[in-house]
């Protein structure tokens, strides 16, 4: 790619049937989540990533499903358990998505 933009994620919602599951996963990973429910909604986790975009884990049901998506994330590969040596990983998700990690 060398085309640029000014155009930035701000937001980003996997819906899961695995939801405990998906949290320890990319919490192991080093993402802060907090647990969040707003009014009578499920509830969900959701942390907020370097740039301030925001980054949730919500229950699916049957009209949202996150089907196969690949993520990529850069992390500090020495804060996820287990600890990453740096460099590239390819690892898979409770619900089969690739996440492609960059560990510094």
């Amino acid at each position: 790619m060398t085309t640029s933009t000014t155009i930035r994620a701000t937001l980003l919602v996997l819906y899961t049937p695995q939801l405990e599951e998906c949290h320890r996963f990319y919490s192991d990973l080093g993402l802060p989540f907090t647990a969040e429910q707003h009014g009578q909604g499920p509830r969900h986790y959701a942390a907020v990533l370097a740039g301030g975009a925001v980054f949730e884990i919500y229950p699916a049901h049957s009209d949202r499903q996150t089907g196969a998506l690949r993520l990529g994330l850069g992390i500090i590969g020495a804060a996820a358990t287990p600890a990453l040596t740096p460099g590239r990983h390819l690892l898979t998700d409770p619900d089969g998505r690739t996440v492609e990690i960059h560990a510094d």
